[in-house]
C-alpha cells in the first residue's frame, strides 16, 4: 500500500502563515478528503505536493521517500481553475497533455479517443475548447488528469459544471481510480459527495489540521447525536433532549452528552407518546464542518484548541 505523507509543512508568505506545522497521510485504496474553507491553506499544501512552492519547513514523502521529479511525474493534478487551450481542439489539447507526461504522441492519442468515448464526448474531439460547455470542458479537463495513469491524482472541485449524471461519472472514475491502487486527494467544498467519495478527511483552518481521521470517527467524536421523531401532540420535557429543533412536520432532538437513541426512546415510552416516525440521524460533514470553522474563530487567538488526530 502506497502511502503519501505530508510530514510537519510550514509555509509562511510575509506576516500570513499558510501553513503551520501540518502533518497527515494518504493511503492507497482509499479517497481521501482536503477540506477546509477559503483561504484555509489547502491549495498551499497542493502546490508544496505539485513542488510549485517549496515549504520553508517539513516534507512530503511517498513511501518513506521524499518525492522527487520522477515521482512528481506520476502526479495527475486537475486544478480548480481550468487550464485548456480554448483556440484548440479538444484531441489536440489531451494529446499535448499526454505527451507532457512522457506519452509518445501516437500512445497519447490512442489513451485520449478511448477516454473521450468512455466519458461521452467521442463524437466532440475535433470541436475546438471554447465551442464546449463548462460541464464538456470540465470533462476533458478530467480526462487529461487521467490519460497517462497517474499513481497520485490530486483534484481540486472535481464535480464544478457538472450536471448529476457525471457528477456520478466521475465519482465512479475516483472511486476506481483508488480501487486499483492510486493515492487519491479530493479537494472540494461539497460536504455531500465528501460524504459519498471518502474515507478518511483532513480539515485545515487558518493554515492550521483541526480535522483529521476516518470520517465515522469525526462524526461519533466531533457530531453531535441526534434523532428526528414524528409524534401526535408535543413532545414532553425530557431529561436526555438537550434542544429541539423543527425541520417540517419532524422535531430533531439534539442529545445531551452520553445519552443514547434509546434511552430517549425510553422516556417518550414512559411519557406516552405516540410515535409516528423515530429515525436516529448520522451528523452531516457540512454541520461539523460550519460548526468547527465557528468554534475556532470565535476562539481567541491563539487559544483553538486542535481536534485529536485520528487515523
Amino acid at each position: 500500500m502506497a502511502i503519501l505523507t505530508f510530514s510537519h509543512l510550514h509555509k509562511t508568505y510575509a506576516s500570513t502563515v499558510a501553513s503551520e506545522d501540518v502533518s497527515f497521510e494518504v493511503r492507497s485504496g482509499e479517497v481521501f478528503g482536503l477540506l477546509g474553507p477559503n483561504g484555509a491553506g489547502k491549495s498551499t499544501i497542493i502546490r508544496m505536493l505539485m513542488d510549485i512552492i517549496a515549504p520553508d519547513a517539513g516534507e512530503i514523502l511517498l513511501d518513506g521517500h521524499r518525492l522527487g521529479p520522477g515521482e512528481r511525474d506520476r502526479i495527475g493534478y486537475l486544478p480548480e481553475e481550468r487550464g485548456l487551450y480554448r483556440k484548440e481542439k479538444a484531441i489536440d489539447v489531451l494529446v499535448y497533455f499526454g505527451m507532457l507526461k512522457g506519452l509518445h504522441r501516437r500512445a497519447a492519442r490512442e489513451r485520449a479517443l478511448a477516454w473521450l468515448k468512455r466519458i461521452d464526448l467521442a463524437d466532440l474531439a475535433d470541436r475546438r475548447v471554447d465551442q464546449m460547455s463548462k460541464g464538456q470542458q470540465q470533462k476533458v479537463q478530467i480526462v487529461g488528469t487521467l490519460l497517462h495513469d497517474p499513481a497520485i491524482i490530486v483534484v481540486d472541485e472535481p464535480f464544478s459544471g457538472l450536471d448529476p449524471i457525471n457528477t456520478a461519472l466521475v465519482r465512479d472514475l475516483l472511486k476506481e481510480k483508488s480501487a486499483a491502487g492510486c493515492v487519491v486527494v479530493l479537494s472540494t467544498h461539497q460536504m455531500p459527495l465528501v460524504e459519498a467519495l471518502c474515507d478518511r478527511v483532513a480539515m485545515i483552518h487558518q493554515g492550521r489540521l483541526v480535522l483529521y481521521g476516518p470520517l465515522d470517527e469525526i462524526r461519533r467524536q466531533d457530531g453531535e447525536a441526534s434523532v428526528l421523531v414524528e409524534t401526535e401532540g408535543a413532545l414532553p420535557e425530557l431529561d436526555v433532549a438537550a434542544r429541539l429543533e423543527r425541520q417540517g412536520p419532524l422535531v430533531r432532538v439534539f442529545l445531551k452528552a452520553g445519552a443514547r437513541p434509546r434511552d430517549l426512546m425510553e422516556r417518550m415510552v414512559r411519557h406516552g407518546v405516540q410515535l409516528h416516525h423515530f429515525e436516529v440521524v448520522r451528523t452531516p460533514l457540512e454541520e461539523i464542518f460550519v460548526r468547527t470553522v465557528r468554534r475556532l474563530e470565535a476562539a481567541p487567538a491563539g487559544n483553538g484548541a486542535l481536534a485529536g488526530a485520528r487515523t
